[in-house]
């Protein structure tokens, strides 16, 4: 999946192998195993400055949610198409938001697709999970051009994302999220609990808690 664009804070140190690259970065990377996806209409594929450098998900019509490293730029998005470069709906981003590694991106137009829905609790310890993304199919790979899937174990809810908050960390069932990868979504009982932040590329990652910034959330997109 994806990781990392370059972060304006000292955070950079934190985030690591995740972030998707800016311009003067590396490629982003995308998902290690796993299998591509046939069909995501709430998928949103991140571009800054015309490139592509996250994986996200559109929680209502105006609002994508991404990771906070991936701010920065001219930002535009994707959605509803399983390919980050064709398909789907396109729009501008004109502002942007963030807390901890949570980024959101408000929308210059609307986008009529369906959306994901929240979680307001973080999965059990020992859960299967799935995980989304355009990163990198290998450590040295291109941006996979099909959004991918795997399966993960939730571990532990208790480990920390790219900016110091609450974070659910998980290992590989079948794969394992990498560069590209970063803003892409973690799903348990169809609801998103979590957003790419870090990870290692070969035995774990770090999603930044959605039910932690629940509330966050809805004072900033209504949701």
């Amino acid at each position: 999946m994806r990781i990392r664009l370059t972060l304006a804070i000292a955070a950079t140190a934190l985030v690591g192998a995740f972030l998707a690259p800016s311009t003067a970065a590396a490629a982003p990377q995308q998902i290690i195993g796993g299998g591509t996806v046939s069909s995501a209409p709430w998928a949103a594929a991140v571009f800054q400055n015309g490139s592509f450098a996250c994986s996200g998900s559109i929680i209502a019509s105006r609002w994508v949610l991404t990771a906070r490293h991936c701010l920065g730029g001219t930002m535009s998005v994707r959605v509803g198409s399983v390919y980050r470069s064709s398909g789907g709906a396109t729009s501008a981003v004109s502002a942007t938001y963030g807390r901890y590694d949570l980024g959101l991106l408000y929308l210059s137009s609307s986008i009529s697709t369906s959306y994901v829905t929240l979680a307001t609790s973080n999965p059990p310890v020992g859960s299967t999970n799935s995980i989304y993304g355009w990163g990198r199919t290998c450590s040295t790979c291109d941006a996979s051009p099909q959004l991918k899937t795997a399966s993960v174990r939730t571990t532990t809810n208790s480990a920390t994302d790219a900016y110091g908050g609450p974070a659910i960390r998980s290992t590989g069932v079948n794969g394992v999220a990498w560069r590209g990868d970063s803003g892409g979504p973690q799903f348990y009982n169809g609801r998103q609990v979590g957003v790419c932040s870090t990870g290692n590329g070969s035995t774990y990652q770090n999603y930044a808690s959605v039910a932690a910034s629940r509330s966050w959330i809805a004072s900033v997109t209504g949701v």
